[in-house]
This record gives C-alpha cells, sequence and structure tokens, in this order.
C-alpha cells in the first residue's frame, strides 16, 4: 500500500507549472502523477528548466487516463482540487496514501468527475470573493503539499 501523498496532475498544460511541481514533489517526498494528454512534450525547454533537473529525486510516472492511474496507485482517499469545491481544503485531514486530484489550467478538472466524489472529497482553497480567477496551478499544489505533509508532521520518505 502507498504511504505517500500523491499528486495527481489531470491533463496539465502549461510547462513551467508541471517543472515546479517536479521540483515541489522531489523536495517534499510526494509522487506525482501526470494524466495524458500532456499540453506539452516533457522534453520542452521550459519544463526542463524548471523542473526535469529534479526528476532523478523525484517519483513520477505519466498515465494514459485517470482510470488507470487510479486503479494502479489505490489510494486510501480520494480529494478533487476545484473551484467548485463544496469543503474548505484546511477542514480536511489528510493521511499518507491519500491523492489530491488538480486540473488542467484553463479548464479545471471535468464536472462529471468533480461531482462523482462525495461533496466531503470535493475541496477548494479559500479565496476572497469576486477575485477573477483562481490561483496558479504550481501555487495550488504547493500550498496542497506543505498542508498535507504538515499534517504527517513532516514524515515520510
Amino acid at each position: 500500500m502507498n504511504q505517500r501523498l500523491s499528486i495527481i496532475l489531470y491533463e496539465p498544460e502549461i510547462p513551467p507549472n508541471t517543472g515546479n511541481i517536479i521540483r515541489l514533489c522531489a523536495n517534499s517526498g510526494a509522487e506525482l502523477h501526470l494524466i495524458e494528454p500532456l499540453g506539452f512534450s516533457l522534453e520542452e525547454k521550459a519544463l526542463r528548466r524548471a523542473g526535469l533537473d529534479y526528476a532523478e529525486w523525484a517519483t513520477m510516472k505519466v498515465w494514459p487516463s485517470l482510470s488507470a492511474c487510479l486503479e494502479a496507485i489505490a489510494p486510501n482517499q480520494i480529494y478533487a482540487m476545484t473551484t467548485k469545491g463544496s469543503r474548505n481544503f484546511f477542514e480536511a485531514r489528510f493521511e499518507p496514501g491519500d491523492a489530491l486530484i488538480f486540473g488542467p489550467e484553463t479548464r479545471g478538472l471535468p464536472e462529471n468527475f468533480i461531482f462523482s466524489l462525495p461533496g466531503e472529497q470535493r475541496l477548494r482553497l479559500p479565496m476572497v470573493e469576486n477575485a477573477g480567477r483562481s490561483l496558479n496551478l504550481s501555487n495550488s499544489v504547493a500550498i496542497a503539499v506543505y498542508e498535507a505533509w504538515r499534517q504527517f508532521e513532516f514524515s515520510g520518505d
């Protein structure tokens, strides 16, 4: 059974965001799972500059579909990170082996996936009303990873 936090990026689009998240996962011990299609090549210069030099320290895998990923990693609990979340992210209690799923930068997670999960598993990061747009993907992942890792008392591999 997986005892590390899994970060799943569903169809990520912007290379520097994914690069920053690779670096974050390398430094926090979280596993990174990328769901195809990717909006870039893993060979892109912007991705390499931001994070692929950390790839040797990160646990990262590319999957052909979200269902293939979830079946293989079998997370304890699945959380959708979404502006359509019904629960404040900071109310959740995470455990090693949980998975946090983030959608693509321009459109977020598919609604049919979001609403297939119980309300307590649909999480949103707090933002001021009428902010216009949501937080940057790599910033959102960083907030989430460090809060979950804090709850683990910064333990893990």
